[in-house]
Formats: structure tokens, sequence, C-alpha cells
């Protein structure tokens, strides 16, 4: 078993191991908040990754080149892992791809370094260190919530617009975001039980998933607020994102025109936020422009 199991396969299986227990010790227990991914998951531990992958890997002296080819690999195999014993959806998984990368790639340099210099007071201090801040981490408060608006000018008077905004026909235009091209669900249709403050609203998308959404404001030709009620349990978002709140704000222009502006409320349950934030804002303003544009087109055309 040990001539199987030299060093080079011990500096990817032992650190993936480490890494899936730690974050399903997390994940499955009370250590964080319920469904709470933390920043210390996609920094911490692949640092500790990196450190260990080293250390299996400290008599081998790996060139620069070799040792990222290495970190490369035990991204993917990590990245495998996650997908067969965390279930989490692949675009999940593609997005944080690089984070781990980045951190596990910089743990294994930091290990070669540590374990070059032989200092083994130094090392437990970086160890316990970066253990520190995991627990820390996981014992922290973690709350985040944002709000992403986008505006486009429709050619077509309020009132023409307002009845394509509370609902609105199938979008048959093909995806241009590339998200929405390689699998992750689009909006394609919108339907009301009624026009109405309090009236039921579903948000249909591409793959069949629904959000139920109640009308909170009704001012016609104006606002359009929506609270989400009910949103898929599907991997890609699953515990990653909650939309709170939708909004339609209308402008008349006085020339035959309306400003359109879309607004959405979400809650992030994914840290760092530095990082997730840009995808679900980059996400969120794709789903406003596709509606948005649609509703432009059916106005306009109307």
């Amino acid at each position: 078993m040990n001539k199987i199991l030299t060093p080079k396969l011990k500096g990817f299986l032992v650190p993936n191991i480490f890494a899936i227990a730690t974050i399903g010790t997390t994940k499955y227990t009370a250590l964080t908040s319920s469904g709470i991914l933390i920043f210390s998951e996609f920094i911490i531990v692949p640092i500790l990754m990196g450190i260990i992958s080293a250390w299996f890997w400290k008599d081998l002296e790996l060139p620069g080149r070799k040792l990222s080819l290495y970190s490369i690999y035990n991204t993917f195999l990590a990245i495998l892992f996650s997908f067969l014993f965390l279930s989490e959806g692949v675009i999940c998984l593609l997005i944080v791809s690089p984070l781990i990368f980045g951190f596990l790639i910089l743990g294994a340099f930091m290990g070669r370094t540590m374990f070059e210099k032989n200092n083994q007071k130094l090392n437990a201090s970086i160890i316990v260190l970066l253990l520190f801040v995991f627990i820390t981490d996981s014992l922290s408060t973690h709350h985040y919530e944002n709000m992403v608006s986008d505006t486009i000018i429709v050619n077509a008077t309020p009132d023409k617009v307002w009845k394509n905004v509370v609902a609105f026909k199938r979008i048959k235009q093909s995806d241009t975001y590339w998200l929405f091209r390689i699998g992750m669900p689009s909006p394609i249709e919108s339907t009301v039980t009624g026009y109405y403050k309090g009236a039921g609203r579903k948000c249909i998308f591409s793959n069949g998933y629904v959000f139920d959404e109640r009308i909170a404001t009704y001012e016609p030709g104006v606002n359009l607020t929506f609270d989400v009620t009910h949103q898929p349990r599907d991997p890609e978002i699953m515990n990653h994102i909650d939309i709170i709140r939708g909004q339609f704000l209308l402008k008349d222009n006085g020339n035959g025109t309306t400003t359109l502006v879309g607004n959405s409320w979400y809650k992030l349950y994914v840290f760092p936020t530095w990082y997730y934030d840009i995808w679900a804002e980059s996400i969120t303003r794709n789903v406003h422009l596709r509606v948005m544009e649609h509703i432009k087109e059916l106005s306009e055309n109307n």
C-alpha cells in the first residue's frame, strides 16, 4: 500500500481528504450558521491544502512550473470531490474554481518555502494562525445583502410599458449571457393571478423552475414591487443566494418614452463577498436586462 501511495500521490489525496472532511464538518454540523459557506472554506482551506501538498512533495524538488501544474490537478480534484460528496452544482463549481486555485497555489508555494527553511517553530506558528482564523471565522456571524439596479429607455408611453411589466409573454430570444448559454437557468415568462396589491406572481425560468412572488406595491404606470415568497431548491442557488424582492419603476419622460428601472434585492450565503458578489451582481444584472429588453420589445411593437 505504501508503495502505491507515493509522496506524489499523497500530495494529491491527503489535502483533498482534509478539505472534504473540514468543509463537510462545517456544512453538516452547527459549527457555522445553517447553509452559510464562510470565506475560510475558500481561502484558508485551499492554503492549507497547498501547504499539506508541499509537505509530501518537499523531497521531490519540484520546479515552480511543475508545482503550479500539480496545484491545477489538485484544484480539479477538489472540484470533483465537491461535486461528488458536497452536492454542489456544476456552474457553482466553475465560479469557485479560480478562487480555490489561486489560494491553493499560494499555499503550495508558501509550503515549499516553509519546508525549505525547515524552521519548525515558524511552520507551526503559520499553521496555528491559519487554523485560528478558520475557527474564528466559523464561529462568527455572517450577513450580507445587496441591491442591483439597471435602467433602460423604452420608446413607448408608461401605459403601454406597464401591461408588459406586470406579466409578460414568453421570451423567445436566444440567451446571450455566457452563463445562461452554458446551462444556468434564464427567465422566460412571468404570470400573475390578478392586477392588484397582494396578487400572486410567478417568474418562470428556462428549466421549469418557478420563483413565487407576491405583489407588495401596485401603482399602475409607476411602481410594481414584489416580494419573493419561495424560490427553487436547486444546487446552483440553494443556500448560496436568496432573492428577497424585485421592483420595476417607470418614469414618464414626457416625450413618448419611458425610463424603466429594474431593482433586485438579494442575500448572499457565500463568502468572501468581495469575490462572490461580483458574480451575484453580474447574474442579477443579466436577469434584469433579459427581462427588460423583452419588455422594451413588446412595448415598442404594440
